[in-house]
């Protein structure tokens, strides 16, 4: 939840918490929890002191307000709502240099799949991701954050106004991967398809996939195998899989790569 007043975005859920104060507790503005809370953040109460941080042991009803959730878990950490980076050529020249592979968002609409497509890029040890300016792209949220469970502090998310423009960009610099239902080459395939260089990965829209640009600025189009399509009785029950669960399975097989 965003305080406009303030610029301000709440950040919730104790594992998220836990991994903004461990890694983040600069960001910190403003600082709320829980009796049943107080010792999981008793460590961090003399920082906040030293800061000048307000800090304060509030009613669950209170949280939920701050929040805008049940499901605040006791804790609620006012951060700065700061604008997310836009992407440019120095930071990609870097992903070159030391080829590091990203994943590239299109108009992935639910901040509860963004945050899970972030909590799996962490565990992967995929750092970065960029998401367009579009009104149909969720941006970073308290949703989000909380999804992410503590890995919204090991990505970078940037920005982008194009995302054709970057797939151009990136044409023979990295290899352009588009998941999309219709491709015929798996996805355990893709490290062997990388050769030297890094992966730019694009996943869909939750409803309609990955867009008719970005399947042709793709240098290959990959596909989760189904469990066995190859069987003359084999009948398909499901299209697809949800956006972030697609996502855990696609980065377990980049795994390889460099990130």
């Amino acid at each position: 939840m965003k305080n406009k007043l303030n610029n301000e975005l709440a950040v919730c859920g104790i594992a998220a918490v836990k991994e903004l104060v461990k890694l983040n507790k600069d960001k910190i503005r403003r600082f709320y929890y829980s009796r049943d809370r107080m010792m999981d953040f008793k460590d961090v109460f003399k920082f906040l002191a030293e800061k000048k941080v307000p800090y304060n042991n509030v009613p669950d009803g209170e949280l939920q307000k701050l929040s805008g959730t049940v499901h605040h878990q006791g804790v609620v950490a006012m951060i700065e709502q700061s604008e997310i980076p836009h992407l440019n050529v120095e930071i990609t020249d870097e992903w070159l240099h030391n080829k590091e592979s990203a994943i590239l968002l299109d108009r992935v609409g639910n901040a509860n799949n963004l945050g899970a497509i972030v909590r799996s890029a962490a565990f992967f040890g995929f750092k970065n991701i960029v998401i367009p300016l579009d009104e149909a792209q969720s941006s970073v949220t308290t949703s989000s954050y909380r999804v992410a469970q503590g890995g919204m502090e090991h990505v970078n998310i940037y920005s982008i106004r194009s995302i054709e423009k970057l797939l151009v960009s990136m044409k023979g610099k990295m290899v352009r991967f588009g998941t999309d239902v219709r491709a015929t080459t798996t996805v355990d395939k893709i490290p062997e398809l990388c050769e030297n260089k890094p992966a730019l990965i694009v996943l869909g829209n939750e409803e309609n996939g990955i867009s008719k640009t970005v399947r042709e600025n793709c240098d290959e189009l990959v596909i989760i195998p189904y469990k066995d399509e190859d069987s003359a009785d084999f009948e398909q029950p499901i299209e697809s899989l949800n956006v972030a669960q697609a996502a855990s399975i696609v980065l377990y097989e980049c795994r390889k790569l460099k990130k």
